[in-house]
């Protein structure tokens, strides 16, 4: 079997670069180009860190795709690229493995339309590390039987959207099994706007940005006389390349798109 052939669309930012050297390291993958803001027409091999690495850089997406016809693209951009990209990736046959967030229920269900018209695997992660993933499997499962949660959320203070799309992930996933209830004092007020964090479905979340974090979350649940507390912490990139490498490989088989690793993880 051929290897498969990748782009990467955002190799300059922390993602990016640990997504670069995690395909180079894996035998079945093949770096076929990337995708940047800028530094068109050079080599990755001429920019930073990436010495050795010998593929063309493009600022344009399409031009990209026609001249190399991969077979996955992974989109390490920013939020306000992600539907794009997976647009142009649809129409070039390619499969996209999406981490930006901001994906509203409607970006997702046209997308999904376009994947299944086309017959194409997508995946869409809000975070691609296992633990991660694993925290809000077993958040949906104790919120069942502890239904009062809040979720707070931590992350560097270069990220631009709030909450992260694993926080809101994961209140979606709560909100399946949850019975819906307004928390705290029926008479609460907040002295100061913001306070008790933003609502979902009755859940607060909240979020703190702040150097030196990466990516980290609790979910709190309390109860009569208990309370649980389910964290995950991220302590570097490299801890979400498991996960890109799994989503790759998934991929290829789906013919719908996924939105969360949850679901092809058993």
């Amino acid at each position: 079997m051929s290897n498969v052939k990748i782009v990467i669309a955002g190799p300059r930012g922390n993602m990016g670069k640990e997504a670069v050297k995690m395909v180079e390291a894996t035998d079945s993958f093949e770096l076929v180009a990337v995708v940047d803001s800028k530094h068109d027409q050079m080599r990755l091999s001429e920019i930073g860190e990436f010495a050795g690495v010998d593929v063309p850089v493009y600022t344009d997406m399409e031009q990209c795709f026609s001249e190399h016809e991969p077979d996955v693209l992974i989109d390490l951009t920013a939020p306000a690229f992600g539907r794009k990209h997976m647009e142009l990736a649809f129409a070039h046959g390619v499969r996209p493995v999406v981490g930006t967030t901001g994906f509203t229920e409607s970006d997702i269900t046209s997308l999904r339309a376009i994947a299944e018209e086309k017959q194409l695997g997508a995946i869409i992660a809000p975070n691609f590390a296992i633990g991660a993933i694993l925290m809000m499997k077993f958040a949906k499962m104790a919120a069942y039987y502890l239904p009062d949660v809040e979720i707070i959320e931590r992350h560097h203070d270069r990220k631009l959207d709030a909450p992260s799309g694993t926080a809101v992930k994961t209140a979606e996933l709560i909100k399946e099994v949850r019975r819906q209830k307004q928390q705290g004092h029926p008479e609460e007020h907040e002295d100061l706007a913001g306070a008790r964090g933003a609502d979902y479905d009755g859940m607060k979340i909240h979020s703190v940005r702040l150097p030196g974090l990466v990516a980290h979350q609790e979910v709190i649940f309390g109860g009569e006389g208990q309370t649980l507390t389910i964290r995950h912490d991220s302590l570097n990139r490299a801890s979400f390349m498991p996960g890109v490498k799994l989503a790759v490989e998934t991929v290829l088989q789906l013919d719908t798109l996924v939105y969360g690793l949850e679901h092809i993880i058993e």
